[in-house]
């Protein structure tokens, strides 16, 4: 009997995923018939290349109320970046002649960069103040690293969202809106000493989340070597009980005790983030015990899409 020909698998090159793997947005889907069909498009670390990239993530996915200024070629607009605006909107071209840019909005095409880089062109090039937003995937065009300038990111994290109304001389009729955003936006601090930790206090807990941009064998490796050496606890009673995998990075997650506040975490987040370049430095080749660490971690990832 003759074997049934089969289709021999195409190799997949090194940073691309094959038909048959899993979607690398979450949906458990295979890449195939998510991400990989059709002209869709997926980005798997889509602010890669920008200036304060874990800032980024963080702002997206983890920061109530924060904005940043940005550097935008070709214009003397004054253009700011913030976690989010009123009503989730990508992007405002304000009375005030100034340009704001959202992080958080409910669209997802696939590719951040590609859908920022579209608002903030058209929000640039508005003549008049409006709401800029995206109804369909935007095609072709450039992305926020053909558009800005910056070399460094300056994060400014708010109490809550009074910056909405900081230009406008006459606010009335946005109280109700500002009070409920603010009863939501949870107490965050920026850490001063490392880049992109912050802490947060939600209630019955505070954490800290810290985007890593190193790739994520290594850093689970080092985080690893770490938790079996008793020294990823950050301060005491502290403890490493996860991670997210947002946009191509880790964001390893502690638990505090409550009351420990973001001040207290500056020296030992400095001396962490020496011991890890430590770790990190002694590559992925792991005891049982550090491998078993590691999996253990592994296991514990949640992926935000």
């Amino acid at each position: 009997m003759a074997k049934r020909s089969r289709q021999k698998s195409q190799p997949v090159a090194a940073g691309e995923v094959g038909p048959r793997q899993p979607c690398p947005c979450g949906s458990g889907k295979r890449y195939k018939a998510c991400h990989g069909s059709g002209d869709a498009v997926y980005v798997a670390r889509p602010f890669e290349g920008l200036a304060g990239e874990c800032d980024l993530v963080a702002l997206r996915e983890l920061v109530p109320a924060a904005t940043a200024p940005l550097q935008v070629k070709g214009t003397d607009k004054v253009v700011q970046l913030c976690t989010l605006l009123p009503m989730a909107v990508p992007a405002m071209a304000r009375d005030s002649g100034q340009v704001w840019l959202g992080l958080q909005v409910q669209h997802a095409y696939g590719d951040p960069s590609r859908d920022l880089g579209a608002v903030l062109e058209q929000a640039v090039a508005a003549t008049e103040p409006g709401l800029i937003g995206l109804t369909e995937a935007p095609g072709p065009g450039p992305r926020l690293q053909d558009l800005l300038e910056n070399t460094t990111l300056e994060v400014t994290v708010h109490d809550g969202f009074d910056f909405w109304v900081a230009d406008m001389p006459d606010a009335e009729g946005l109280d109700a809106a500002l009070e409920q955003a603010n009863a939501a936006a949870t107490p965050t601090a920026r850490l001063t000493g490392v880049e992109a930790g912050y802490w947060t206090n939600v209630g019955t807990k505070e954490h800290l989340r810290w985007v890593m941009p190193e790739p994520e064998d290594e850093l689970l490796a080092a985080l690893a070597r770490l938790h079996v050496a008793g020294r990823d606890r950050i301060v005491p009673d502290a403890r490493l009980v996860g991670m997210f995998r947002a946009h191509g990075l880790l964001v390893p997650v502690w638990d505090l005790p409550v009351g420990t506040g973001a001040e207290a975490l500056e020296e030992p987040a400095v001396a962490f983030r020496a011991a890890l370049d430590e770790a990190l430095a002694l590559g992925t080749d792991l005891s049982a015990e550090e491998r078993a660490a590691r999996n253990g971690l592994a296991n514990r990832q949640v992926t935000i899409r």
